[in-house]
């Protein structure tokens, strides 16, 4: 059996329109729960109730909606708004007798912010008018230029019951249309009501997006930073095992307070996430439809999700926003809120009287340095221009902070990690970005480490071309200040190593690099030379073939090189001179048999000095075998 699809809808209009009295009559629900509400008889504060309704295509087998009933006085926008941040249709109530009002339009503007684009509208008390044909006309006018020019509008009667069923079955119609909420795997619930139940403890709800939440997860509150777990899971009043995103959601959290830990603005998400913020970079826009402009260094009421707090708006190069602009701007807020980039918001003034505007974060972890530098506006453009899209944002992300840790990229985002790893993939096959290890790095800044490391290794080998190469820890100390992550070096050496350069143990030197002495040592090394050959066999000492540094760096040199052996510590020959000595060995005891050392230090002519570590040589490299005073050959 298919699955119900979720949806989030929420009630808009004018207050004494009827958005109370058409939710109950569609739910059965009364959503005033306070006594006052009932004794003035207008919404205060949020409502809910949740819906069923067949789906009018094939697919799900229904929608479940929850529903928000939000207040219309102007006295109780604030909380209106903490009831839209995260709906899929907005359900406009306009009263036939009153047409298109105040808070009518306001609330317009609000979702408009918001990003809500679906909505059908209710044209209620029907009953009251003569000329409905003239009503629906007025408020589809209203709706001109706006996201909602072509929602349905359905007059509708609670007194009569009119238009009841017409308006279930157009809300039908535009969710058949309606994407449900994603599952990005970040879940967020902004608390809309905090309460306490005797023998359960707190409970919280609000509307659950981004992802899901399971019964026995630990999460945690922000923005206090305050842990919890959940111990039960309640949707449209029904125990779950799990909360998934698009869904009005209860859950109860026994080991925090009620007042002190938690409190409505609050969001429940996941450690993973990051902490709040207190200041953010922002695109705003104030509507066309607005009667006054957004000034530089207002103080504000920042509105996200169920939060409310004071700011002062700061613009990039503005002194004000008139009605239809748009610009950046930094908000600098007075407390802190849990937000990601790519979230909407929107701004009214400090009495909390008037909405003035609306906009996206761009960067919800800015800092106050470099406010207007010409880098920080190219960042925030970049990611203006399409603020839906994880492409903008992820190299906006690279090109500014030049590498990043992909398991962090963009984790306070909207982004799922599916949307971020398709444009790093897409950015890396442009050319734009390198994939080193777990990292993504800028292609510019990674082949400058590369051109660093190069030159480092290049001048090593014009230095000293008697080493085999540059030491890797030399390395990593040449690179560190350039270096964006200490992780970075070994997926940068590996790049090094997969052309033009090879490590060799703990060194890494250029291909075509072939050791040579330096002029300074190349008289000793012709001297070493020529008295090795003087007596192959029975060369000096060790200290009298080096006697000073200039002549030991040499004789390192040929037995690094592989043209002198060290037989001892105090013995070294020419590679040709034991290799001579060892086929004589070989045919000596081939042709007689057994052999002492004295037989062989007189066939070779050598000291005792010499043959005795030479014999310990030939037996460790596996061509003699030691038998007592004798020496055999091997077995092959």
């Amino acid at each position: 059996m298919a699955e119900p699809q979720h949806f989030i809808v929420a009630t808009a209009g004018h207050v004494d329109h009827g958005k109370s009295a058409l939710v109950k009559a569609l739910t059965g629900t009364d959503p005033d729960r306070l006594p006052e509400e009932k004794a003035r008889g207008i919404t205060i504060d949020l409502g809910f109730a949740h819906l069923e309704l067949p789906a009018s295509v094939p697919g799900p087998s229904s929608f479940l909606l929850g529903i928000v009933d939000v207040p219309g006085h102007e006295d109780f926008v604030k909380n209106m708004v903490a009831g839209v941040g995260s709906i899929d249709l907005a359900l406009f109530v306009v009263a036939a007798d009153d047409g298109w009002m105040p808070q009518t339009e306001e609330h317009l503007q609000i979702l408009t912010y918001l990003g809500v684009n679906r909505a059908v509208v209710a044209l209620t008390k029907i009953d009251l008018i003569q000329d409905e044909r003239r009503a629906a006309a007025a408020i589809h006018n209203k709706l001109r230029d706006s996201p909602f020019a072509d929602a349905p509008i359905v007059p509708t009667s609670v007194v009569t019951g009119r238009g009841l069923d017409h308006l279930k079955a157009a809300l039908a119609r535009v969710l058949a249309n309606t994407p449900a909420s994603r599952d990005i795997g970040k879940p967020r619930l902004p608390v809309d009501r905090v309460f306490t139940l005797r023998g359960i403890g707190t409970v919280v709800t609000g509307t659950l997006t981004g992802g899901t939440l399971r019964r026995g997860q630990s999460v945690v509150i922000q923005p206090s930073g305050k842990v919890a777990r959940i111990r039960n899971i309640q949707s449209h009043n029904h125990n779950v095992e799990l909360g998934v995103p698009g869904t009005r959601t209860a859950l109860n959290l026994p080991d925090i307070a009620a007042s002190d830990d938690v409190r409505r603005g609050d969001v429940v998400t996941l450690a993973e996430f990051g902490g709040p913020s207190e200041i953010l970079d922002v695109a705003l826009e104030v509507s066309p439809r607005a009667n006054r402009p957004l000034r530089d260094g207002a103080q504000v009421r920042f509105h996200h999700g169920s939060a409310n707090v004071r700011a002062k708006v700061v613009f990039f190069s503005h002194k004000e926003l008139a009605p239809g602009e748009q610009a950046l701007g930094q908000l600098r807020l007075e407390g802190s809120v849990f937000v990601f980039a790519g979230d909407r918001f929107v701004l009214r003034d400090s009495a909390g009287q008037n909405t003035l505007a609306g906009g996206v974060v761009l960067d919800p972890d800015p800092s106050r340095k470099l406010f207007r530098s010409e880098a920080r506006l190219s960042f925030l453009r970049q990611r203006a221009e399409s603020p839906c899209e994880a492409l903008p944002f992820v190299a906006s992300q690279i090109a500014r902070d030049r590498a990043v840790r992909r398991s962090q990229l963009l984790l306070k985002s909207k982004f799922s990690a599916a949307d971020i790893s398709n444009a790093v993939s897409r950015l890396a096959a442009e050319g734009n970005l390198v994939l080193a290890g777990g990292f993504a790095v800028d292609a510019a800044r990674w082949q400058l480490l590369r051109r660093r490391a190069a030159d480092a290794i290049e001048a090593r080998h014009r230095t000293h071309p008697e080493q085999t190469g540059l030491s890797l820890s030399d390395l990593r100390t040449i690179l560190e200040a350039d270096l964006p992550f200490a992780d970075l070096f070994e997926p940068l050496v590996g790049d090094l190593c997969r052309s033009e350069f090879v490590q060799v143990g703990n060194t890494i030197r250029r291909v075509t690099h072939r050791r040579a002495l330096p002029p300074p040592l190349q008289a000793a090394a012709a001297k070493l030379r020529a008295t090795l050959a003087a007596k192959p066999f029975d060369p000096p000492s060790r200290k009298q073939l080096a006697p000073d540094s200039v002549s030991q760096q040499a004789l390192r040199f040929l037995i690094e090189t592989g043209e002198a052996v060290e037989i001892s510590a105090e013995v070294v020959l020419t590679a040709e001179s034991l290799k001579r000595m060892a086929e004589l060995i070989r045919q000596y005891i081939r042709d007689n048999g057994p052999a002492t050392v004295s037989d062989l230090r007189q066939e070779l002519i050598c000291s005792r000095r010499v043959i005795v570590p030479l014999l310990e040589r030939l037996d460790r490299d596996g061509i003699t075998l030691r038998n007592g005073d004798a020496r055999t050959l091997c077995a092959k």
